[in-house]
């Protein structure tokens, strides 16, 4: 077997930055989506692209597939969220296999609540300290590395919501 391409002090240091900058990040925003809106960081993930869908509804398989779930964790997260009452799941008219899960008027509001300061502190604690030419560059590089995963291994990575941290809810 070959030595593994150990990596230089330059690129630990990057890594451990990058895993560092995730970890508190995701902390610091799931605080802030918590505190003003009384959801969870897997709550909020459901009802993004569900404000942005039609009606508030999807499939749950397609949204799944767009917030890079597996059927079980999406199936327990909807139960949790079912039980408060933030979503309702439906038999699927096309396919009765599938089920559709609809956003409820709460599950509306508690996003409405939490979007426009989870906006602000993505802006506060990321964007605020780059410059428009590194927002660009960083993204490049960020799409470059995404579609290498994608290509390596098939996945549906690529397919994450670009809506996440910043798309303002509809109404």
């Amino acid at each position: 077997m070959a030595e593994p391409r150990w990596l230089d002090e330059r690129e630990a240091h990057l890594w451990r930055s990058w895993l560092r900058l995730n970890q508190d990040l995701l902390s610091v925003l799931e605080e802030q989506i918590n505190r003003e809106g009384g959801l969870s960081g897997a709550d909020y993930a459901v009802l993004v692209p569900l404000s942005a869908a039609p009606n508030g509804m999807l499939r749950a398989r397609e949204l799944g597939r767009e917030i890079l779930w597996d059927r079980s964790r999406l199936s327990h997260q909807l139960g949790r969220m079912e039980k408060r009452g933030l979503l309702v799941r439906e038999e699927c008219a096309e396919d009765a296999r599938g089920a559709m899960v609809r956003m409820t008027d709460a599950g509306r509001a508690a996003i409405t609540r939490a979007a426009p300061g989870h906006v602000a502190a993505t802006r506060r604690n990321f964007f605020d300290h780059l410059s428009n030419k590194e927002v660009d560059q960083l993204s490049s590089l960020i799409d470059r590395v995404l579609a290498n995963l994608e290509r390596d291994d098939g996945s549906n990575r690529g397919r994450s919501s670009d809506r996440q941290a910043s798309q303002k809810p509809k109404r």
